[in-house]
């Protein structure tokens, strides 16, 4: 299931887009109310695509589009506003927005923008992710190229498997990596062996990640793994 993102500050047209896009689109749907909300929101954890309203308290929305941008340049981000001057959409673009609908709009039309904008985009997020070798994991630096863990002057050796396991984990961030994906995608079969070894191999990586409270590896029972990151 897709997630997306919503931030709007009325709260009426909120919980109506909520609603429908997640009975009709099929999509889980995460409400904020202001931008510091959205903007917190968004650090905990991914999203498949961002609408976010232009004109909110505490934060706007080209406030708020701009530092996600800083912290992810391929996600896709929809504005919604009731600002229909070229020059808004000229700034909602150059902040890295990728569509722009104008208040009033119905919600058929903002769910087909959705559902092309998804299906445009899904390909290169995929790329984006085979790309990736380099992620902050709290206090530490993770260079999968080079297969190696830094936190201040110290640098911590991996193996190939685990590097591979933690990327893994590093790619779906506060989310459930389950245990057949794991193994499939490192050791191409989930036999109970491998499942074994990959237990090892998470042990070490929880060891090497003990100096920073805020990083976490959890088991989630019956389904996989999560690395949180607080």
């Amino acid at each position: 299931m897709k997630k997306i993102l919503l931030v709007e500050d009325d709260p009426n047209l909120g919980l109506l887009l909520q609603d429908y896009l997640q009975l009709k689109g099929k999509f889980e749907v995460v409400l904020c109310v202001d931008g510091d909300e959205g903007l917190r929101a968004f650090t905990k954890q991914s999203y498949d695509l961002l609408i976010l309203d232009v004109m909110m308290p505490k934060k706007d929305g080209f406030t708020l589009g701009k530092e996600i941008r800083k912290i992810n340049d391929h996600v896709p981000i929809i504005f919604a506003t009731a600002k229909a001057m070229i020059e808004d959409k000229t700034q909602a673009f150059n902040l890295g927005g990728d569509d722009y609908i104008t208040k009033p709009f119905r919600i058929e039309e903002l769910l087909l923008r959705i559902n092309a904008l998804l299906k445009r985009t899904e390909g290169s997020e995929k790329k984006a992710d085979e790309m990736q070798t380099h992620f902050k994991i709290g206090k530490y630096e993770f260079d999968y190229s080079a297969q190696i863990i830094i936190i201040g002057s110290l640098q911590q050796k991996l193996s190939t498997k685990e590097a591979e396991l933690l990327r893994l984990l590093c790619l779906h961030k506060n989310e459930v990596l389950t245990r057949e994906e794991a193994l499939l995608n490192i050791w191409h079969d989930d036999n109970y062996f491998n499942g074994r070894s990959m237990d090892v191999f998470l042990s070490k990586i929880r060891k090497y990640l003990k100096d920073d409270p805020n990083v976490e590896i959890v088991n989630v029972h019956g389904r996989g793994y999560k690395l949180l990151i607080n």
